[in-house]
């Protein structure tokens, strides 16, 4: 198949179905679409519900993970920076964080043409078992609070100004804590945080249904972060993880919400069948509505960054080629976000005010559901010299042989 003819071919059929004016926007928002890759995703993360079993050639340290992490984006030209947490990434204990370490990761991604992204404080490690930000024991809710508050440091001076948030507190039975105080101990820890954070960085507090707690989890669910945000300041908001809810969640609603609200909002894409996010994010209806809705918001692709909210990916599954998995993942959102574009709102409004729901729900769906979009998205990645299909690229780089080899 020449590739250039089939996508040439399937662009004017779209323009015909759907208009030049759409069809040129969608590549435009394709072209300018950038999201933070977590540098988790290239680490060990083998054990758990898999044994002991991690895909051959995983990141050993923070500088492989760079490694990796540079030529996704050498591939796609969508993933400038890297997502980092900081026990993981900044610490050589696992339980305090080391300013050399960062020193030295924030020049090295210099070398190789990215940047640190969302710095997320590491609150389930060593000591968290009762608790981080709400445990009873005040040396370690300062412990963590101090870690916050150097996130925010490193965020500031080093990365891109964005602190995430998101903590294991909460609790396996009832009976087991005091639901009122352990939230009333979180709210003015974070109180605390926030008064010591510079208000150049932005925080955002994301929410957890379930786990580790299986009774309560202390933040569970979008509503009680956006209460917690509220009572911090402007540069807070509300992390939505797409795995952190029950199945069936309407999460387009929740984006929708929170931009009328005029909240800073961000995401952690993935994927979730079972009970958390590890998993590759798909490019299925509700990722498609979901763009639907930041783009209708004005929270993306904005030439004014102050406009746009927070876009990461958050998954890490040890049965799959990390880069395979990651490298979908961008494909993914980017066929979401293009499908999004070609909705037509206007003849969607006039169905609306007319009382014409199938038509609007048809309308809606011809780009949502029914419509091939492949040809902008490759076309967008040539017209930006890069490879129309970036796993293919992958492949055919040799790149994981050789991250095998040096890293038996």
């Amino acid at each position: 198949m020449n590739i250039e003819k089939w996508i040439e071919k399937g662009i004017e059929q779209l323009k015909e179905e759907f208009g030049e004016d759409l069809v040129e926007k969608a590549l435009n928002f394709v072209k300018n679409f950038e999201v933070e890759i977590p540098s988790w995703v290239f680490g060990n993360f083998g054990g758990g519900r898999f044994g002991s079993y991690t895909p051959p050639g995983f990141a050993r340290n923070i500088y492989e993970k760079i490694d990796d992490a540079s030529f996704v984006h050498k591939l796609t030209g969508a993933t400038p920076r890297l997502a980092t947490h900081i026990l993981w990434d900044f610490s050589n204990d696992g339980i305090f964080p080391d300013i050399k370490i960062v020193e030295n990761v924030y020049n090295y991604v210099k070398e190789k043409n990215i940047s640190l992204g969302a710095i997320s404080p590491t609150y389930f490690l060593v000591g968290s078992h009762r608790g981080s930000f709400t445990s009873i024991d005040k040396e370690i809710r300062k412990r963590y609070i101090e870690q916050t508050i150097f996130g925010a440091e490193i965020a500031k001076k080093y990365a891109n100004k964005l602190l995430t948030l998101w903590f294991p507190d909460g609790s396996l039975y009832p009976g087991e804590i005091d639901l009122k105080r352990n939230y009333e101990r979180m709210k003015l820890s974070l109180i605390e945080c926030y008064e010591k954070i510079s208000k150049d960085v932005k925080i955002l507090i994301e929410y957890k249904l379930f786990e580790p707690g299986t009774y309560s989890t202390t933040i569970p669910d979008w509503g009680t972060s956006y209460i917690l945000a509220k009572s911090l300041g402007k540069n807070a908001g509300v992390l939505i993880d797409l795995g952190h809810h029950p199945h069936g969640v309407n999460i387009e609603q929740i984006v929708a919400t929170l931009i009328a609200e005029d909240i800073y909002g961000g995401f952690h894409f993935n994927t979730r069948y079972s009970a958390d996010d590890d998993l590759s994010v798909e490019p299925n209806l509700q990722m498609a509505r979901i763009f639907y809705e930041l783009v209708k918001g004005n929270v993306v692709c904005n030439k004014d960054e102050e406009k746009n909210w927070a876009y990461m990916i958050d998954q890490a599954c040890s049965r799959e080629n990390r880069f395979h998995s990651i490298l979908n993942s961008i494909d993914s959102l980017q066929i979401s976000l293009a499908r999004s574009i070609l909705v037509n709102s206007e003849k969607i409004e006039k169905f609306q005010k007319d009382d014409e729901i199938i038509l609007a729900n048809r309308e809606f769906n011809k780009a949502i559901s029914l419509c091939d979009v492949r040809p902008i998205v490759y076309k967008a990645r040539l017209e930006k010299g890069l490879p129309y299909d970036p796993l293919k690229a992958y492949i055919e780089s040799g790149y994981q042989k050789k991250i095998e080899e040096e890293r038996k």
